[in-house]
């Protein structure tokens, strides 16, 4: 849990080198309720950190009272969050990136130890993990889809996250500006969760308080929608990461089909020496075909992924490792 004293939050602050750019990213929607507590929580936390509002068409006062708490505003016409953070991380340059939400419900506070272990540990991303005592900030709909999620991404990829969904997020410099960002919504954490797993980088966790939004502020997220998004999201990822997995495995559901088809077909062959089923012959001949036109598939795709992967882990290696000075 992250430490609340404000002296051992100067501690944290204090074993960072002079110098050090840190800039504050903070996409926001329809926000004005909350955006002026959430910069000042991450301007006392982090005095010398810049603080970035990306502003993705509120129809409320958003902008003006973001510029007026003196945050750096600029603005993303294309809707959705992923949308936004491909935007941030482009424009934006640091050595240090701090994201978190416009709405308020993050730690500000934790802020400094995330970015002091990011820096003294040379790691290229440390999640905020969310934990809360109240049912109104953390819905417990929401917490069960994020375990199902997290789940269903450590049994594909072997490893994860315990809060894959987390907002409040500290990036190295060559994880954001090696980041190839696909995702246009909320799905964006998720693929950033499997960035970090699929070129392997040195990451941690900090488990962080998730507090209620002010009064007056709503929630943009959609349980259901998001979540099918977001699990549609993991489907991709497996399918375009893990090919062979992917397709292997459908080659052996339809494998196993052709041989429960085939059993009658090579009994009754077996009887009289006939095959009079000659359509469900066919049919099992088009299915042994198929899977194995979806195993070919896997080999060749994984070839391919591999190439990208390697592509991938080159230029997140041009960039310096955080704390290399």
């Amino acid at each position: 849990m992250a430490a609340g004293g404000g002296s051992v939050q100067r501690d944290e602050a204090a074993s960072l080198p002079e110098g050090l750019r840190i800039a504050v990213l903070l996409p926001c929607y329809n926000e004005e309720t909350a955006i002026v507590q959430t910069i000042a929580g991450f301007r006392a936390a982090l005095p010398g950190a810049t603080i970035y509002v990306y502003d993705n068409n509120s129809r409320d006062r958003t902008v003006e009272v973001a510029r007026a708490a003196g945050a750096i505003v600029r603005t993303e016409r294309m809707q959705g969050k992923g949308n936004v953070v491909r935007r941030m991380f482009a424009d934006v340059d640091a050595d240090i990136y701090v994201m978190a939400d416009g709405d308020a419900t993050y730690e500000a506070s934790a802020a400094p130890q995330l970015v002091t272990r990011l820096w003294t540990e040379q790691l290229d991303m440390v999640v905020g993990a969310r934990k809360s005592e109240i049912e109104e900030a953390y819905r417990r709909g929401h917490r069960f889809g994020n375990a199902l999620l997290t789940g269903i991404l450590a049994w594909i990829f072997g490893r994860t996250f315990s809060d894959i969904l987390s907002g409040y997020r500290v990036f190295s410099r060559r994880f954001v500006k090696s980041f190839p960002v696909l995702s246009s919504g909320f799905e964006i954490e998720t693929e950033i969760s499997v960035h970090a797993l699929e070129l392997r980088m040195p990451v941690a966790e900090v488990v962080t308080a998730y507090i209620a939004r002010p009064e007056g502020s709503e929630s943009k997220l959609s349980t259901y929608r998001d979540g099918w998004r977001i699990l549609n999201t993991i489907l991709i990822l497996f399918r375009i990461e893990r090919p062979v997995l992917f397709f292997g495995a459908i080659g052996a559901f339809l494998i196993a089909v052709a041989v429960l088809l085939s059993i009658p077909l090579v009994i009754t062959f077996m009887q009289t020496g006939l095959v009079p089923r000659i359509p469900t012959a066919i049919g099992v001949t088009g299915l042994v075909i198929i899977a194995a036109l979806n195993g070919m598939c896997g080999l060749i795709l994984d070839t391919v992924v591999r190439g990208r992967r390697e592509v991938r882990r080159l230029a997140y290696l041009g960039q310096p490792a955080p704390g290399w000075g």
